[in-house]
């Protein structure tokens, strides 16, 4: 491992000017006019896959963006490892408030600058860096690799589920390892063991069959957009509890040990408030903000809109009034089980007045990974010697949905090493990522490989 560690170490300024190419293909996957930079950024990555030696590198056609494979199985008494990341990157409006070019990488302050740079090309790469050490210093990996890097997770990976369903042997494996999240804090190793599910919904309120004048009309009809913010408002009570009938039926409660890993983390409120400019934080009573965040179910309305919200004024009594509501979910949650909830209730507590639609838009299951894992053991080892500091453990907040349907298709544990930050400005103007953290990753990615052919 010493060569390879070494090798890492003075190779850090190349990987991060390869990176820069990466960076520079404008590879936005919800864009028509981007698609040839699509097929040429999955050929980019085909073409590391191969510098860094794998036998069998495939660009996988879908009905969308092309999926990228590479594959190297050298030792079938060797465990594989399976790692996944995504090519594609988000849209950079608005472009005004970048402060440099979004496909035109600098290195300023210790970041390197560009769309993709942590969400997900700067993560993923590390990975790709990490096995070609390896070939490089003509070291023996110590473990089998696959790598399926997809160009379609921006928007909502339509087609990956699909070619897991019909290609589990090609992608067997003993672990999936992807870095798509965050550190807890500067220079803290960090593994996240869990994730939270979604269920969204869009809601419509009907009231009387046209816009109406309010001088003529109003106090005598109902007008939607009074009568839907009210309904918000019942869909959680003053303690913070969603107030949904059998919402928190099935919520796994957080063990004794996650509750000790969170007060480990010595999150501190008070500047976690001021960063967002809020004198007080809010949330369901009787669990740490930590908690709150990752560990429970919220409910949150994302959007609201109806009448008249041009410039200036317009006295309207509005027909229809909408808002689009999400519910954060936790282990033993199901998405359609809650979205059935949710309708059945939001429709209970709609006056005679007005007509209820309710629309389910989509949902992902929440997932958490054992601790005990031998994968989780030998992740959290390699962390903790490429950062230097002991790993500390988390759990999301948000949603992958396809980490769950890793663990559906491929009955394999998945690891989280974040290597982003939360203040990286992922799907914001002026996206950056640490370049210690790239060049950590690197190494803690290469350990990985050596502690987890140990273990298994």
């Amino acid at each position: 491992m010493e060569k390879v560690i070494n090798y890492i170490k003075s190779n850090s300024d190349n990987y991060l000017e390869q990176l820069k190419d990466y960076l520079r293909i404008p590879s936005v996957s919800t864009s028509v006019k981007h698609k040839k930079d699509m097929k040429k950024c999955a050929d980019y990555v085909a073409s590391q896959l191969k510098s860094a030696g794998m036998k069998k590198v495939k660009i996988i056609p879908t009905a969308g963006h092309p999926l990228v494979f590479g594959e190297l199985i050298h030792d079938k008494k060797l465990p594989t490892v399976l790692i996944y990341g995504h090519y594609d990157v988000q849209p950079v409006d608005p472009l005004n408030l970048w402060k440099s070019p979004p496909f035109e990488p600098v290195i300023k302050n210790g970041k390197i600058w560009a769309r993709g740079a942590n969400d997900n090309k700067g993560q993923n790469f590390v990975h790709i860096k990490s096995v070609e050490a390896f070939k490089k210093t003509n070291t023996n990996l110590p473990v089998n690799i696959k790598y399926l890097i997809e160009g379609e997770e921006e928007i909502g990976s339509p087609n990956l589920s699909k070619f897991l369903k019909r290609n589990q042997s090609l992608l067997s494996c003993d672990a999936v390892m992807i870095s798509d999240t965050s550190i807890y804090q500067p220079g803290v190793p960090t593994i996240n063991y869990g994730l939270r599910g979604l269920c969204f919904m869009e809601v419509e309120v009907i009231g009387p069959n046209r816009d109406l004048h309010s001088g003529s009309f109003g106090g005598a009809v109902a007008n939607p957009i009074n009568v839907l913010a009210d309904m918000i408002s019942k869909l959680t009570d003053k303690n913070g509890k969603i107030t949904i009938t059998d919402f928190y039926k099935d919520v796994q409660k957080l063990t004794p040990q996650e509750r000790a890993n969170y007060k480990k983390l010595k999150f501190s409120d008070a500047k976690f408030a001021k960063e967002l400019g809020v004198k007080e934080l809010a949330g369901e009573k009787g669990f740490s903000t930590l908690e709150r965040l990752s560990g429970r179910p919220t409910l949150d309305c994302n959007g609201i809109w109806g009448g008249y919200i041009e410039e200036g004024a317009k006295t309207v009594l509005p027909s229809k009034a909408y808002a689009k509501i999400s519910m954060r979910l936790v282990p033993n949650q199901d998405p359609k089980t809650i979205a059935k909830l949710f309708t059945k209730y939001f429709k209970q507590i709609a006056p005679k007045s007005v007509k209820v639609n309710v629309n389910a838009l989509h949902g992902g299951l929440p997932i958490v990974i054992s601790l005990e894992h031998p994968a989780v053991k030998a992740a959290a080892k390699a962390s903790s010697k490429a950062f230097g500091k002991e790993t500390v453990f988390s759990r999301e907040g948000g949603s992958i949905p396809i980490v769950v349907e890793f663990a559906k298709q491929l009955k394999a544990p998945t690891i989280l090493m974040g290597l982003g930050l939360d203040t990286d400005n992922i799907h914001s103007p002026n996206e950056h990522f640490s370049v210690d953290n790239f060049k950590r990753g690197i190494l803690a990615s290469a350990y990985f490989f050596y502690e987890f052919a140990k273990i298994k």
